[in-house]
């Protein structure tokens, strides 16, 4: 009986676990960036030459872009947002194998700064990547995921393309 519901929903428990985990992974790294910080206004911790640990409240999209404050136009981005992750959910759904995983990884990377958006109002970002005085957006662990997602998918669809 065990073993038949989970084949049976074998694609349903490989998003929400996945999904979930990394949905934890964010939080919990998060958390202790916000912990550390102490107000979580402030808190920088060099980690090495090239990687520092950089509290950023990000008001806007991907990497900053398009910040706003609190107000119609967040909150139609957030709702964009909300919906864009509902179809990466259903494609995750409908996709096999190492597609599904990508999707999955999307899909839990989303919930972790849709969370954020919910609950602080902007997104907390903290991995800050450079070279000297050149810095590369700071960004946190759901957007890692969400790229890492993405580019199984690019790599995916180019298989596709090879085999044709």
């Amino acid at each position: 009986m065990v073993n038949n519901f989970l084949k049976k929903n074998q694609k349903k428990i490989i998003i929400f676990y996945l999904s979930l985990t990394i949905f934890i992974v964010d939080r919990l790294s998060k958390y202790l960036v916000l912990y550390l910080s102490g107000d979580g206004e402030k808190f920088y911790f060099p980690i090495t030459s090239f990687v520092d640990i950089n509290l950023v409240w990000n008001k806007g999209i991907a990497f900053g872009l398009f910040s706003f404050n609190r107000g119609l136009v967040y909150n139609i981005i957030t709702s964009i947002i909300v919906v864009i992750t509902l179809v990466v959910l259903l494609m995750a759904y409908r996709s096999s194998n190492i597609e599904r995983i990508g999707y999955s990884m999307i899909f839990g990377g989303s919930l972790g700064n849709i969370f954020d958006r919910f609950y602080y109002n902007s997104v907390l970002d903290f991995i800050d990547l450079h070279i000297n005085d050149i810095h590369w957006f700071i960004f946190n662990i759901a957007d890692v995921f969400i790229c890492l997602g993405v580019i199984i998918l690019i790599i995916l669809e180019f298989k596709k393309k090879q085999i044709t």
